[in-house]
């Protein structure tokens, strides 16, 4: 339909971005628009067609997307978040992917009748799943830290392992039908390890530039971006598909030499790969054939879709993870959650072109095998990996826990108002003495510094989607929400007011947002405690409306947060007005005449009771 290759590109980029908009606001899984979206202009409607479009650029455009977004993926490998469950990770990367290759080919060979050789092909494609597909999916479900490390962990070492292993079954299968000789095998061999090599050595020697200053700062994210993409070239050359293999092995060793700039580059990499897995998905769907896309629905492949989602992945989960310290619970939700994605639908491709050269006409039925299975799992996991979580008690709670950063006698009563309403809060502190009146009250505290990379290793902060900044420094709040910005939405960073003639220091998208008014800032939230002033939780009623409420009020009432009736948290803010409802909770800071009222009340009532006689 449209005969400007350029107007093409920026058509699927702006499917592709517009997608991940929508499933964020609809809180879907952004894979399944990114298909549906792809689908409809493609094999549907015909308005784009990007393999013929893109012509001998299509196949090496989708191949550097996917090598990038290995990298960025890799680069997140830090050796440190697997204390504690490296022997199941292990399991499942050997042992387990072993299983599932060799019971996907057997499930291959008898379900849908491929010869053996295109079986194992197959088998060895089918055992990636990538961080195209889990990232998202495990940011979606917000679950607990070791079965999302896990999940993460496998996904992304095990897609260039996958790759692998359909390249060596292939070049095992033309060594045995003799078209290729035992020395062609052995450098395939020698070429894959020197492609791991090749990635060991380049991240050290980044790394090294970077941490004795060789590289400015502005420069660092485009030399990474530049030798990610000779690495996976040049590996490519020597023996095609070993190149992920060698981006892999770069982005793990420079995630585990604690390079200063390290977080700075991820954010830049993401950048990237979120414009290029929108796009990518968007164009392997768009080019499909309407023939292929209805050779899905075969029963041959239907039954094989099943049994790869309901036999061989639990499978190879529950027989690998034999003898470790993994729950049931873990076990099932692991043997379940296996998306396929991009990485298995382009080397898809490449398998069906080659082996159909070598007269293995059966292979002619891959793609549609592999979209189904992709279609399938994206979807399907997509849509229960969340329920089937919070089912195994493997989701953080629904509540929006709040993590507090700064320890104080404000923050304290604020902790202890989250808690009584059945939030989880976690207050931190650099300080262990600052937090000794949270300890007391049986508060959740951590000692450390937030923003310090290695604490990540060390707090889970998942369950804490909001955090609030509290301390006396103004610039270490602001540093603090600045720091967060990338892992949490800005609306849901917080800090209190700053100090006066601190205002015109700090531009407002550097801090968080400020809490309650203009004019309580740390001193004079702490003053109103030390004074006794009191932490009030009031319940809004059909009898006993909002309105009413803030009429009658004292005049001295901060107000600080309403707890709605769904769970929520919505916190006052310095020219919002919020709306409350029956069911709803609003907590406020309030003097204490009425406490000392009360008291005074009880007392009377005390004296007033007769005295027991004495018998």
């Amino acid at each position: 339909m449209f005969d400007s290759l350029l107007f093409e590109l920026m058509f699927v980029i702006f499917l592709g971005v517009v997608s991940q908009w929508f499933a964020w606001r609809l809180r879907i899984p952004a894979i399944v628009l990114m298909a549906i979206a792809g689908l409809l202009v493609g094999p549907i409607f015909g308005l784009i067609k990007p393999q013929e479009s893109f012509g001998d650029l299509y196949g090496p455009v989708i191949s550097v997307a996917v090598a990038i977004n290995l990298f960025e993926g890799s680069l997140n490998l830090d050796l440190r978040e697997i204390r504690g469950f490296s022997k199941p990770l292990l399991r499942i990367v050997t042992l387990g992917a072993f299983i599932a290759w060799v019971a996907g080919a057997i499930a291959a060979h008898y379900l849908v009748g491929l010869s053996w050789a295109v079986a194992f092909v197959l088998g060895g494609l089918f055992i990636v799943t990538g961080p195209t597909v889990i990232l998202p999916l495990l940011k979606q479900a917000k679950l607990k830290t070791r079965p999302a490390a896990i999940l993460k962990w496998e996904g992304i070492v095990v897609d260039p392992v996958g790759v692998l292993l359909a390249v060596s079954a292939f070049e095992f299968i033309q060594f045995i039908n003799k078209d290729v000789t035992l020395d062609t095998l052995l450098l395939f061999a020698g070429a894959s390890v020197l492609a791991i090599l090749l990635g060991v050595g380049a991240g050290r020697g980044i790394g090294w530039m970077f941490e004795r200053g060789n590289v400015p700062e502005f420069l660092k994210s485009p030399v990474v971006f530049a030798v990610v993409l000779f690495l996976f070239v040049l590996s490519d050359e020597i023996i095609h598909e070993t190149g992920l293999l060698a981006v892999t092995a770069m982005g793990m060793v420079m995630a585990n030499m604690r390079i200063a700039s390290i977080q700075e580059m991820r954010q830049f990499k993401e950048n990237i790969s979120v414009l290029l897995i929108s796009s990518i998905f968007v164009m392997l769907t768009a080019s499909l054939s309407p023939e292929t896309l209805l050779s899905m629905f075969d029963w041959k492949i239907i039954i094989f879709v099943a049994s790869m989602l309901f036999i061989v992945r639990p499978l190879s989960i529950w027989l690998s993870t034999i003898g470790t310290d993994l729950t049931n619970q873990e076990k099932t939700l692991m043997g379940w959650i296996a998306p396929r994605g991009i990485v298995a639908l382009t080397v898809s491709g490449y398998f069906t072109n080659v082996l159909m050269e070598k007269g293995y006409e059966d292979a002619e039925i891959i793609t549609a095998l592999t979209l189904a299975l992709v279609f399938s799992t994206v979807v399907a996991h997509g849509f229960t990996i969340g329920w089937f979580a919070k089912k195994l008690d493997l989701a953080c709670s629904d509540c929006p826990g709040v993590l507090i950063i700064g320890g104080n006698p404000f923050t304290t009563e604020l902790a202890k108002s989250l808690q009584d309403l059945n939030h989880n809060v976690l207050i931190m502190d650099n300080s262990f003495e600052r937090l000794s009146d949270a300890r007391n009250f049986g508060l959740m505290t951590a000692v450390g510094e937030v923003i310090a990379e290695q604490h990540e290793y060390h707090v889970d902060l998942t369950p804490y989607p909001v955090l609030i900044a509290a301390t006396e420094s103004d610039s270490y709040n602001a540093l603090v929400c600045s720091n967060f910005v990338h892992e949490l939405e800005r609306k849901s960073l917080y800090q209190i007011a700053l100090h006066h003639g601190a205002k015109s220091k700090y531009n407002q998208s550097l801090a968080g947002c400020i809490l309650f008014n203009q004019n309580m800032t740390y001193y004079h939230l702490n003053g109103r405690i030390s004074r006794g002033d009191v932490i009030r939780k009031t319940a809004i009623t059909e009898q006993y409306p909002y309105t009413q409420y803030l009429h009658e009020r004292e005049e001295d009432t901060l107000l600080l947060y309403i707890l709605k009736e769904n769970g929520d948290l919505e916190f006052y803010l310095p020219n919002t007005e919020l709306k409350g409802g029956p069911g709803d909770t609003v907590v406020s800071l309030t003097p204490p005449t009425k406490e000392i009222l009360k008291v005074q009340d009880r007392l009377k009532a005390n004296r007033a009771k007769p005295s027991p006689s004495k018998g």
